[in-house]
């Protein structure tokens, strides 16, 4: 129950598709989603493959509860071997896709191979068929989602596609579902580009079965009203969306800034959250149109903007461009803080580009802040960038590098390789903001210890998804701890990564975990799911997968010396704020984390370790 108890695997290389009865022992280890997919990955590909060859695979996999009545249960998850860092890579979006991919009757589906011409996947039901998609090759993810839909003649279709930018070999490439939703980081795009794999479009005409549906709706129900009843997700985050939390970091002093030179932005406010919500140009009209849920949410965090008919961006751009999905916290870090650019219409434009091209906005904004340092320092000129002027705090070169980078021509082919490697390049590997290759979000470690230390273990490379400390030390969720403390980050780390990944691999938005602890989410799986699901078993699944996704890094060649934070975090204090005088106190934190994980002083599983787990 829960599950569809299927899974389709599509061989590109030879054209065979072909269905498979899903692993049922492995579901109960592993659960579904990212854990269940990361095991099949293991599984299947050899951990030293080159992520760009044939050898590679890309999942696509739904949790139990996706597709279901609980909140928010309309996630998937995109796992591979990621280019930007080598390790593996688990990208969540939200959206309908994931819903969509259940009603069809599939819970997962392994891309394998490579095919000679470009293609695309279309599933209708239990029909799933390749189609040439040579005329589809190097359109956006708008323009293809609108032409799968016409040659369907289906508007209700779900598709999930790239853009040129994973067509071309941008390592932090997306893939986009629903227009603007992502499965955003480590480049899964570009694992999809190089299959000569376009889109997948997806159309369910079924639904999903659950174990004991009177207790599930009880259990779903009492979930809800938890959500309504609780100031994050009852009321901040329908309100402000992520961006709610632009102003509240600013001012704890962990805002990273013009590439973490800094940690408070002056520009904060006019990037911000109240700042889209105010009326500005000719016609007063706000940044923000509308906020929007994904299938089956009860937050709707995300955001539908527009952008000023007289700014620069879109004075030449069709009238269906002006308004697409809005800012969320992270993009308006790293297109804005990050650059120190605090233009909000010429962020939202870089945005929209990152919707339209599929292009990780964290490591995109980071990856120029970087390349606006290496300006500064005269090490990038004109010559070059191709023209271009990588001045902190301009708008116009914000744009200009998004656009080129959409496209993957003239610098943009260089910025599109991601920080560490264009520092590297240029002599100055330090002045890369990156963990394992990739850019680290909108939080700093100075301000925020335990992100630090969530930074530097985080098994898909720097990623405030794996374990969400802000929750505890910003806002004080479940219980307040010091930001500026390394006092019992270690242990708080371990219980945020395990718990996170049973959220992600359930179905469900991590996003209720402001409100929701296992013990919300432990009744709902047990009522949709065979077994007997508890907190405790959900408990040790979140610490199997992480034990899982170590043993396939060092498989590939990573190692504790990988966990390590940039030097600038460790090295250069915080000039202003509350953590003024502090740098990230890693070297504490990463023995006593090792130690609570069961790990080697070097960062490996011991046999006892793997043995409890069954690894």
């Amino acid at each position: 129950m829960s599950w569809t108890g299927k899974l389709l695997r599509v061989d590109l290389s030879t054209g065979s598709i072909t269905s498979e009865a899903l692993n049922m022992e492995w579901a109960d280890k592993y659960l579904g989603q990212r854990g269940l997919a990361s095991k099949y990955l293991a599984e299947e590909i050899d951990p030293k493959v080159d992520p760009l060859s044939p050898g590679n695979k890309l999942i696509m996999a739904t949790g139990p509860l996706t597709g279901t009545c609980a909140s928010t249960g309309g996630r998937y998850s995109v796992i591979t071997k990621g280019p930007l860092t080598g390790a593996i890579a688990c990208s969540n979006s939200g959206g309908y896709f994931g819903a969509e991919l259940k009603f069809a009757g599939w819970d997962m589906i392994i891309i394998e191979g490579r095919s000679e011409k470009p293609v695309y996947l279309s599933i209708l039901d239990d029909k799933a068929e390749l189609h040439d998609a040579s005329d589809l090759w190097g359109k956006s993810v708008w323009d293809t989602d609108a032409a799968i839909k016409a040659r369907h003649q289906d508007p209700m279709m779900r598709i999930s596609t790239i853009g040129v930018a994973g067509e071309n070999g941008v390592l932090y490439a997306c893939v986009i579902n629903d227009l603007h939703r992502a499965a955003g980081r480590s480049g899964v795009g570009t694992v999809m580009g190089s299959k000569n794999l376009k889109a997948v479009a997806v159309r369910g005409t079924g639904g999903v079965r659950v174990k004991d549906p009177a207790r599930f709706m009880e259990a779903t129900a009492a979930a809800k009203k938890v959500l309504a009843d609780n100031a994050v997700t009852g009321k901040g985050l329908p309100t402000y969306g992520t961006q709610v939390l632009m102003n509240v970091i600013n001012e704890a002093g962990a805002l990273p800034t013009r590439n973490a030179r800094d940690v408070q932005f002056e520009g904060a406010h006019d990037i911000s959250a109240e700042a889209m919500a105010e009326p500005r140009g000719k016609d007063h009209k706000p940044n923000l149109i509308a906020n929007q849920a994904c299938f089956g949410c009860t937050i709707a965090c995300g955001r539908i903007s527009q952008i000023d008919k007289e700014h620069f961006t879109v004075v030449n751009k069709p009238e269906y461009w002006h308004a697409s999905g809005g800012l969320e916290y992270e993009a308006a870090w790293a297109l804005g803080a990050a650059t120190g650019v605090n233009d909000l219409d010429a962020l939202t434009y870089a945005n929209f580009i990152c919707n339209e091209q599929a292009i990780d906005p964290i490591s995109f904004g980071a990856t120029l802040g970087a390349a606006m340092e290496l300006y500064d320092q005269g090490i990038l000129d004109e010559e070059t960038t191709g023209g271009l002027q990588l001045t902190f705090g301009s708008a116009e070169a914000l744009v200009k590098a998004v656009e080129l980078v959409g496209k993957a021509e003239g610098f943009g082919k260089e910025l599109g390789q991601g920080s560490a490697r264009l520092c590297a390049k240029y002599g100055k590997p330090e002045l890369s903001m990156t963990v394992k290759g990739q850019e680290f979000p909108a939080y700093d470690p100075r301000g925020i210890q335990g992100m630090g230390l969530t930074y530097a273990t985080a098994n898909r490379g720097a990623c405030h998804l794996r374990s969400y400390t802000v929750a505890s030390e910003i806002l004080g969720i479940p219980e307040k701890t010091d930001p500026l403390s390394v006092d019992g980050k270690a242990a708080l780390v371990k219980a945020f990564q395990d718990a996170t990944a049973a959220f992600d691999s359930s179905g469900l938005c991590l996003f209720t975990s402001f409100a929701w602890t296992l013990e919300d989410v432990a009744p709902q799986l047990d009522a949709a799911c065979e077994g007997a699901w508890t907190v405790d078993k959900l408990l040790e699944v979140g610490e199997r997968i992480w034990n899982l996704e170590r043993q396939f890094n060092l498989a590939a060649g990573l190692t504790g010396k990988d966990d390590k934070l940039p030097e600038r975090l460790v090295k250069e204090a915080a000039k202003t704020g509350p953590a003024q005088g502090l740098t990230a106190g890693i070297d504490k934190m990463l023995p006593e984390y090792y130690e609570l994980r069961g790990w080697t002083a070097d960062g490996v599983p011991t046999n006892e370790t793997l043995s409890r787990l069954a690894l």
